[in-house]
């Protein structure tokens, strides 16, 4: 879908840039996550269209730049930006496109106008919903949970040095780590980022969004309230999305696994199904979820061996070693998922092909003068496309995680499933994978 046209409404004599995405039967308002990237930018990064499309396939998707930012005129000379105008903005758009109730959704700093909006001017919201959002970011007595004040005090030197850096921009780091390596990635971000907001605008911005407090909005919140958080976002924000369920009246909670704020980052899918069955009751998408043994692995230290051997003779390696995953999984009855950086996913029918052909990998890596880490875990996947997802596909990323060099580790639940296989397992001990509930048995594989 290309960026639909850009229009523009009035606040004060001002133009505040919007789109409208989608046509479908209900109008869904989205606050814009509280950093100073443009609308208009969307087109431009694959994962945050496909997460916009998604959205609006169920929606008309109301989106917009609030004045100071991308698309809109800057505010008026001496002002700083307000949650009270960020929300005057929002009621602007909504005129101009002739909407008098909208479903309201907010994903990480835009959740501040959106609790203030819901709690003020109830008869403009139907529903909303809050994805990584919190009603105050800074710690506090009464708010234990907050990050610490010096985070606060870190924004204007981290705005006016980004880029100064060879390593992952803090920005990057904490919102969107899953693309932190994606090729162009952090070129495209830097370039929106600039385009979006002046230094000065986007200090004024995040000061203000860090410096919020929307707590006492909560309880006049009357509207159906869905509060979604990722179990490993930066600053628990699971905490804080259980402080809002707790503080709404009648909100209901729901957590997905991962660790980036922005909803468009990472496996984005079922929270998107969420949104849909809150607002419209059911879920459009059909989900085919099957029994597989999910297998991730990872080439030990390969920022080293690549710097010892040179770019094209470690290319040769890594060709090589691609052509004999391909040729394994095919001996295993392997579907090959997706490359991961320096490793891969793949999954099996079997739990027994899955880790003989993990021992196999590690053999022909050895052979080539790499060492890998595996692990493994059987459970229900989602299959959506090409890609796997659910909770089956984290532990088994946690699981290889864990593994040293050259070993093959699995859960016990591999284990049991491959009684009379021949293989043979050593006893890990009992872990706790991050963002996975309850105890995990781990064990190594010791013959195949």
């Amino acid at each position: 879908m290309d960026a639909p046209p850009t229009r523009y409404a009035r606040r004060d004599g001002r133009h505040i840039g919007y789109q409208v995405w989608g046509d479908g039967p209900i109008d869904v308002l989205e606050f814009n996550s509280g950093l100073m990237i443009s609308i208009d930018e969307t087109s431009d990064e694959p994962s945050w269209s496909r997460y916009e499309e998604s959205v609006a396939s169920f929606c008309r998707l109301i989106r917009f730049d609030a004045l100071g930012l991308g698309l809109s005129d800057p505010l008026p000379e001496g002002a700083d930006p307000t949650i009270e105008n960020w929300v005057a903005d929002a009621m602007a758009v909504l005129a101009d496109v002739g909407v008098r109730r909208a479903h309201v959704l907010a994903p990480g700093g835009g959740a501040l106008p959106a609790l203030w909006l819901a709690a003020h001017h109830p008869g403009l919201v139907r529903s909303l919903t809050i994805v990584n959002g919190t009603a105050r970011i800074i710690e506090s007595d009464d708010y234990p949970i907050g990050v610490g004040y010096e985070v606060l005090t870190a924004i204007p030197g981290q705005i006016e040095n980004q880029g100064d850096s060879e390593d992952t921009p803090t920005d990057i780091a904490v919102y969107v780590p899953s693309l932190a390596h994606r090729v162009g990635f952090r070129e495209w971000w830097g370039r929106a980022a600039r385009r979006g907001a002046s230094p000065a605008t986007a200090i004024a911005w995040n000061l203000m969004i860090f410096s919020a407090d929307v707590r006492d909005c909560l309880p006049n919140i009357s509207c159906p309230t869905l509060v979604i958080s990722r179990t490993e976002a930066f600053a628990d924000l699971v905490e804080h999305g259980r402080y809002l369920s707790e503080a709404i009246p009648a909100a209901r909670f729901v957590t997905f696994p991962g660790a980036d704020m922005l909803p468009w980052a990472g496996e984005f899918e079922g929270i998107v199904d969420e949104v849909q069955e809150f607002l419209t009751g059911s879920r459009r998408h059909s989900t085919e979820r099957t029994l597989s043994t999910v297998l991730f692995t990872d080439i030990v230290d390969s920022t080293r061996h690549a710097a010892a051997a040179g770019d094209r003779q470690w290319r040769n390696v890594l060709d090589e070693f691609d052509v004999n995953v391909q040729r394994l999984l095919g001996r295993h009855d392997g579907v090959h998922v997706k490359d991961t950086g320096d490793g891969m996913v793949a999954r099996f029918a079997a739990p027994a092909q899955g880790v003989r052909c993990a021992m196999a990998l590690v053999e022909i890596a050895a052979h080539l003068g790499l060492e890998i880490r595996a692990g493994l875990h059987t459970g229900e996947v989602e299959i959506r496309g090409g890609d796997i997802g659910g909770l089956a596909v984290h532990i088994a990323a946690r699981v290889s995680a864990l593994a040293g060099p050259g070993q093959v580790l699995t859960t016990g639940t591999v284990r049991d499933l491959v009684v009379g296989s021949g293989l043979e397992f050593a006893d890990c001990g009992v872990h706790d994978l991050k963002g996975v509930p309850g105890h995990w048995q781990l064990l190594g594989v010791t013959t195949t």
